[in-house]
């Protein structure tokens, strides 16, 4: 099967929507939580441009609603030029509905493109095509290279446009974006053939950039280079065997790691009773496929079973996002490091990974990792958990990765207990190991005003046999003397105490008990893992799920329960807000953070975009000082080690430029030297000083 993408060009032949060269333009638009106002600074096409102030709110937006349905289905994007005048990036998100009933998601394309500090750009979300109906989230873009594919769930009618939007999330008090030229974008009549896209690298086959490989000779000759270079890098100088800060103060030592607030900062202490911040990278593996099944005519070459890179072929069952849900697979990774370093490919690259995360100053392999590198004695590691099993589980209304377990079913100890235990024989004892993350951005809450709430509704919303279910109406028996008083708080009309669910308006009393059964379900969830670790290892720490939706019940119950609390922060750098988590006094990690670009022949940024591999090195650089500065946070770990696959990953299409390396397994220069130039001066920024 072929595949055919649409090359969009932004600078010519669009259709203008609004230029805002008169007052009648700005009164079609809904400005809630933003005001705008004609200016003559930084117009692109005209005399005028808009400028929006974002207020201190959640949603701050631009919104045009079309009085009657707009047929855009010869337009390829939604283009804008867009001035960021603020000395900080600003995260701009673009939306547009196809349906009334539109949530963002359902009927619905949109995306969020990082601006940076003082420039201007043009900004423009791709519509035409669904990536996903490719298996990928990002498909080959214009040749401006401005494009950004818009992301949603099931068809998109581009006949039957109904709004449109640009949108600020939560942003600093008077955020303002200049704004000028919106239009549409025409998809070209011939559309850009993807046959052959990928070459036998792995690579886009179509374009060049500083670093693409052409031959195989090229890859074994890169491995000795960089082992030289390696050799002459080594390690950063003032750190410990374990990457602590060897000219710091010395604290107590306990032989494994361990937390302690010095001087109003939390820290990790080392084995050794030095002061350690954790810098680390994520998925440090080379399970790297992706799904060929259905589109084999998009690559250049594949080989056959029979061929010795044929062992790099594969199966995959159980695909969360894509057009199939089995199919072949082909690991080019893996192939690479075959062609770069013969058949002891992988104790090759064990090592060179290894040699390079102390050259490039990181002291912690991250989540998801190879588990080979547990008790590897030259770089601290993390321990991944997962609790599987058959244990009920609760909705909370934004289930992306799946409902919530229930931790009021007895069987779901019986399962942490049998998923946990094998992790932890494996690690027990060995001084490297901070200690465990266990699960990863469990559903806490739901969406939409009443989602701090969502496994409370989730759990009313359940069977009668449900344990979280009945846990909350044990909870509301106690208060409640009978279903009468209840309803009389709750301004409800249940029949029984079966019959009970949450209303959509929420009163103050619901709330309130909505609130304590949240929290103390996230008791519950972390109280049985806790107690579970300690069991088995009582010296490792407990790093909690890494949240991504969360709600402050659970929160602070991790606050209560875990060493640290750990949360994955797409951001180009940590903001104010998140000086909230002081509250706890307790200490808190970042499990995951990137930057992505476009510069390098991939196809989607991630989720925080830059505009090239420079600016891309300069957000690192930002991102881990704006964390050194935090006193509460002692640590991040950038996701991931590889490049996600350029056809995206087997699992759900994602194909982000997001690593410290390529598909090649050649690393890009300029976040390796942001890297080495951030983390050499980490302890002492930690510590108070400036940076150079």
């Amino acid at each position: 099967m072929l595949f055919l993408a649409m090359a969009i060009g932004l600078t010519s032949n669009t259709a203008a929507l609004t230029s805002f060269e008169s007052d009648a333009d700005l009164a079609v638009i809904d400005h809630s939580g933003t005001s705008i106002v004609r200016v003559g600074e930084h117009a692109t096409d005209g005399k005028f441009a808009l400028k929006a102030t974002f207020k201190s709110a959640e949603w701050p937006h631009l919104l045009w609603t079309a009085s009657a349905p707009l047929d855009w289905k010869l337009s390829g994007a939604l283009a804008a030029d867009v001035y960021n005048p603020n000395s900080f990036p600003v995260d701009l998100g673009i939306r547009i509905d196809d349906d009334r009933t539109a949530d963002g998601w359902h009927h619905s394309r949109s995306c969020t493109i990082t601006l940076s500090p003082n420039k201007g750009q043009t900004v423009a979300i791709a519509f035409g095509i669904d990536p996903m109906k490719l298996g990928m989230r990002g498909l080959p873009k214009g040749v401006d290279g401005a494009v950004f594919d818009g992301s949603g769930d099931g068809e998109f009618d581009a006949s039957h446009i109904v709004a449109y939007q640009f949108f600020v999330h939560s942003p600093k008090e008077g955020t303002v974006l200049y704004l000028d030229h919106l239009r549409l974008a025409p998809s070209q009549h011939s559309p850009a053939d993807l046959k052959g896209m990928v070459d036998r690298f792995g690579q886009y086959s179509k374009t060049k950039w500083p670093g693409k490989v052409v031959s195989e000779a090229e890859l074994p000759a890169r491995a000795v280079t960089e082992a030289t270079s390696l050799k002459a890098k080594s390690s950063l100088r003032d750190r410990d065997r374990f990457g602590g800060y060897a000219s710091g103060p010395v604290l107590p030592a306990t032989g494994f790691f361990r937390t302690e607030k010095s001087n109003g900062k939390w820290w990790l202490v080392d084995p050794e009773g030095r002061l350690f911040f954790s810098m680390g990278v994520d998925v440090i593996q080379t399970d790297l496929s992706t799904v060929t099944t259905g589109r084999e005519d998009i690559f250049e070459w594949l080989p056959s079973k029979s061929e010795p890179l044929g062992s790099f072929l594969g199966e995959v069952t159980q695909i969360h996002m894509g057009p199939v849900k089995t199919g072949k697979t082909f690991d080019f990774y893996r192939a690479n490091l075959y062609r770069k370093y013969g058949q002891g490919y992988l104790d090759a690259w064990r090592q060179t990974a290894l040699n390079r995360l102390r050259a490039w100053g990181f002291n912690t392999i991250g989540n998801w990792s190879d588990e080979t590198f547990y008790r590897n004695r030259q770089v601290p590691y993390v321990a991944t958990g997962w609790v599987g099993g058959s244990h009920a589980t609760v909705g909370s209304g934004s289930d992306y990765w799946g409902r919530m377990p229930d931790p009021f079913d007895p069987q779901f100890e019986k399962d942490a207990r049998s998923s946990l235990g094998p992790v932890v024989a494996k690690v027990k004892g060995d001084p490297w190991c901070l200690g465990y993350f266990v699960d990863n951005e469990l559903s806490w809450a739901g969406d939409g005003p009443n989602g701090r709430y969502g496994l409370a509704i989730g759990a009313l919303s359940e069977g009668p046999t449900s344990p979280a279910r009945q846990a909350f109406v044990s909870q509301l028996r106690l208060k409640y003397s009978d279903i009468a008083s209840l309803n009389a708080q709750w301004q409800t009309s249940a029949t029984s105490w079966e019959t009970l669910r949450l209303p959509q308006t929420l009163s103050d009393a619901s709330r309130t008990d909505a609130s304590v059964f949240v929290k103390n379900y996230a008791r519950r969830y972390f109280g049985v893992i806790r107690s579970i670790l300690r069991e088995g290892d009582p010296n490792h720490l407990y790093m909690g799920c890494r949240f991504a939706w969360r709600c402050p019940e659970a929160e602070d119950a991790a606050a209560e329960i875990c060493d640290l609390v750990s949360f994955n922060i797409y951001a180009p750098k940590l903001d104010d807000t998140w000086q909230a988590v002081n509250r706890f006094d307790k200490p808190c990690i970042i499990g995951e953070f990137h930057f992505g670009a476009l510069d390098r022949g991939m196809f989607h940024p991630g989720l925080v975009s830059t505009p090239n591999q420079a600016a891309r090195a300069a957000m690192y650089i930002d991102y881990v000082s704006s964390v050194l500065h935090s006193p509460a946070f002692v640590g991040c770990h950038w996701f991931q080690y590889i490049d996600e696959p350029l056809t995206g990953r087997s699992f759900d299409g994602e194909n982000y430029n997001i690593g410290f390396v390529n598909v090649t397994d050649s690393p890009y220069p300029e976040m390796v030297d942001a890297a080495r130039q951030i983390h050499g001066e980490a302890y002492r920024l930690r510590l108070g000083g400036t940076q150079h």
